[in-house]
């Protein structure tokens, strides 16, 4: 046998192996930090990507594999992560996991009764001492060479170790003196998260920590955790409980004490969307706008796309390539700087536009100011952006029609229009509505159009929650998760869970319009 084959028999699987163990090492770190559902999702991957690849009866799908493991990892589990996420109270007032916020309180400290020392912090090189003076016995202290540096504070952190415990010994002046430069107070600043998770030990055994950035003093733990789950205040005497529904822990009168934690609220987001009046109603008024401007969007820039198809299709037509050229220029420019280059171009004040108008007829529109006219704005904007793409497709659709049905029409006596109704437009119709409903789909959701245009203002006056007339669902959402001083993500999370099924259904009868279309062409 020979060596050389043996040996790349079992490198396959050995490569194999390693890389499983490694997954697993990572699935292992996930699911340490919190993050179930994505550790479960790696895990899935994982363990499909070894039965396909282990499985001789599953070799034609090892091809299809790495897409398929993209598709689960960056498309369905987003999906099921926002969905979840609109099962819980997220905020910023519950950001933090039971466990953590627990940890959290029983971290907290207090400066209780005792001597307090001055503190210096001397720099050596990259090491930093410690000098605890006793004014009242006038004693010095030094502690040995201390790492501040981020990497070793997050090695700690991330081991979870208790506070460090550094002993300090007595020193003269004069060895203080050389123990160091004094640190200046900015960089005093930068190291005190490091200096407060240090306890130092005096030759007494007295314990400090730091309780002001030029003074350290005995400190004690503020909670102390019982056994039934409830934290006793170590001060007051005072008991919080945690409530598992509101996702605070609670003081005796029912006042929550932050930071709270993420609890499961069921369908409580979603029976806010359409039950609470503050939401319910700009939620509906903000529907109706992004149906409306969807569909009108698709509407006028089909109708100009066709109508100026069909002229370029024009055979007596002179120059075409240059107006084919100028007329897809919108297309070719990037988005963003067309909706930035817009919104400069109707400036109340300064825009172009406003300027040609006053001139003219002595206008000038508060294009930013009336809620509907900011909304006719953004559909000149988005009719501009979008009519190239359907001009595009439809001059390929029109080439396509058998010439043969113009030349029966003309003898017939049919004109221009009778053409485009009775020919054309049937014609082009059928296979472009797919693309009428993709293109329906994709103006539900465009955020960036009404993010740098108007960012959904005007505002509605007469709401609870930011909203404006211009708003749509997702810009909608954007500023309930982002922009509010509440950041309720998992309201957010929520309302985008019911975006998606309503784009889902819109993907749902594409894909039927598409195979109604197929079953007809043949």
């Amino acid at each position: 046998m020979n060596p050389s084959y043996g040996f790349q028999r079992w490198v396959g699987p050995a490569v194999g192996l390693a890389l499983a163990l490694v997954c697993l090492y990572f699935v292992t770190v996930v699911y340490a930090a919190g993050e179930l559902l994505l550790a479960g999702t790696i895990l899935l991957v994982v363990a499909l990507a070894a039965w396909v690849y282990s499985s001789q009866r599953l070799y034609a799908y090892r091809y299809l594999f790495p897409g398929i493991a993209a598709v689960v990892i960056f498309v369905v589990f987003p999906i099921l992560y926002t969905v979840a996420i609109g099962f819980t109270n997220y905020s910023t007032n519950n950001l933090l996991k039971f466990e953590r916020a627990t940890a959290y309180f029983l971290d907290e400290t207090y400066q209780a009764e005792g001597q307090t020392y001055g503190f210096t912090l001397l720099q050596q090189g990259a090491r930093y001492r410690a000098r605890l003076e006793d004014s009242d016995n006038d004693k010095l202290y030094l502690t040995g060479p201390l790492d501040l540096s981020k990497a070793a504070v997050d090695a700690a952190a991330a081991a979870k170790a208790e506070h460090p415990r550094v002993q300090a010994e007595p020193a003269a002046s004069a060895a203080a003196a050389a123990a160091g430069q004094p640190v200046q107070i900015k960089e005093l600043i930068a190291l005190q998260p490091a200096l407060k998770a240090l306890t130092v030990a005096l030759p007494d055994g007295t314990e400090v920590a730091m309780t002001g950035l030029r003074q350290f003093g005995p400190v004690k733990k503020l909670y102390q955790k019982e056994a039934d789950g409830s934290l006793v205040n170590q001060q007051n005497g005072e008991v919080l409980k945690p409530d598992f529904e509101a996702g605070f822990y609670k003081r005796p009168d029912g006042q929550p004490v932050p930071p709270g934690f993420q609890v499961n609220v069921g369908f409580q987001h979603f029976e806010r969307i359409f039950t609470d009046e503050a939401f319910r109603e700009p939620f509906l008024r903000i529907f109706g706008w992004t149906v409306v401007f969807a569909g009108l969007t698709v509407l006028f820039a089909a109708s100009l796309g066709v109508l100026l198809a069909v002229l370029m299709s024009w055979e007596a037509l002179r120059f075409k390539g240059v107006y084919q050229t100028l007329l897809f220029l919108p297309y070719a420019v990037p988005g963003f700087i067309s909706i930035l280059v817009f919104k400069g171009l109707f400036n109340n004040n300064f825009g172009e536009i406003n300027l040609i108008l006053d001139a003219l007829f002595g206008l000038k529109p508060a294009w930013f100011s009336d809620p509907f006219l900011a909304k006719v704005m953004i559909l000149i904007v988005n009719t501009w952006l979008g009519y190239p793409y359907m001009m595009v497709v439809t001059m390929g659709l029109i080439k396509a029609i058998p010439a043969d049905l113009y030349e029966a029409s003309a003898v017939a006596g049919a004109g221009p229009l009778t053409n485009f109704f009775r020919i054309t437009a049937p014609l082009v119709l059928k296979p472009l509505t797919p693309l009428l409903i993709a293109a329906f789909a994709f103006n539900f959701n465009n955020f960036v159009l009404i993010s740098l245009l108007t960012n959904g203002r005007p505002d509605f006056l007469d709401t609870k929650v930011p909203a404006g007339t211009t708003d749509i669902l997702v810009s909608y959402t954007y500023r309930i998760a982002f922009e509010d001083s509440g950041q309720d993500f998992g309201l957010a999370a929520a309302i985008s869970t019911v975006v998606f099924a309503m784009v889902a259904l819109l993907s749902w009868i594409n894909l039927r319009a598409t195979r109604i279309t197929k079953e007809e062409a043949r």
